[in-house]
């Protein structure tokens, strides 16, 4: 019988590639590798963004999962190397009472990816049969109605060409107490810890259901799920990074280093520097 009280695999049970002398003796992966491995996936980011912008490649990757599993870290780590003219992050808020009348998928269309371009969901269309489902924002009729429409428009838009990839940050009940218990001491934190947050997790067990009902009916072979186990933070931003790089081939195009042009002299007196307001210097 699956335990729902945790749906996240155990660190002692996740595979450690990169050698045992590089984890604490929790299973947790040290921080110097941790930072070298980053900058490497960071760089091979790069080399994708050119390629897909080259390409005119559409490429959209949802992010889900309970509050404090990783989503936003691995986000950051995805976004900080990147453009934001290629790469870009969509974070809707709740819908506005016009968008409430809507198709429901309506308001996320015009976020979908153009050609060249990336775009990461920070959550998405899955707030259906996930939040609002278990906090009753949405009706049983239009919780399977959702069930029943969200394979289809998933199928439409790989059949259009776009590449599709859904990550499930998973973290266990033990360990998302721990990190709200952080946010909560921490003052420039506190803003990440909700009331929605707080009633998540006293609803673990219920998210756990609704996440196994969401992954029952959209778990598809043109858009499978692919589970995050988040309880390190450090290895799931790796793996999720390495697994995004494997999933859309590309090619190293990143152009070669240009030249600098020297600056072009013209007969110009700038207006004296003591007319300008500057900040206070400080530091």
């Amino acid at each position: 019988m699956p335990n729902l009280h945790d749906d996240s695999p155990t660190l002692s049970d996740a595979p450690q590639p990169a050698g045992t002398e590089n984890y604490n003796s929790a299973g947790r992966l040290r921080r110097q590798i941790y930072e070298r491995e980053l900058v490497r996936l960071q760089e091979e980011l790069v080399k994708l963004q050119y390629w897909v912008q080259q390409r005119g490649l559409r490429v959209l990757i949802i992010f889900e999962g309970r509050g404090s599993a990783g989503k936003g870290g691995v986000i950051k780590r995805i976004s900080e190397r990147t453009s934001p003219r290629i790469v870009r992050t969509e974070a809707l808020p709740k819908p506005t009472e016009r968008e409430q009348t809507e198709w429901y998928f309506q308001r996320y269309v015009p976020l979908l990816p153009a050609a060249g371009e990336i775009v990461l969901f920070d959550r998405s269309w899955y707030n259906r049969s996930n939040v609002e489902q278990v906090m009753g924002f949405c009706t049983p009729e239009q919780h399977q109605e959702f069930l029943r429409t969200c394979p289809e428009f998933e199928r439409m838009l790989v059949r259009s060409g776009m590449h599709l990839l859904k990550y499930w940050f998973s973290v266990s009940y033990d360990e998302q107490e721990r990190r709200f218990a952080a946010r909560n001491q921490e003052p420039v934190k506190r803003w990440k810890l909700s009331e929605m947050d707080l009633e998540e997790h006293r609803r673990y067990v219920q998210y756990s259901m609704a996440k196994d009902t969401t992954f029952q009916y959209t778990d598809i072979k043109q858009a499978p799920w692919f589970v995050v186990p988040s309880d390190d933070k450090r290895r799931s931003r790796l793996n999720c990074i390495s697994h995004i790089l494997s999933s859309v081939p590309y090619e190293n195009i990143v152009p070669d280093p240009v030249q600098i042009p020297a600056r072009e002299e013209i007969s110009y007196i700038r207006p004296p520097m003591a007319e300008q307001t500057f900040v206070p210097l400080r530091y």
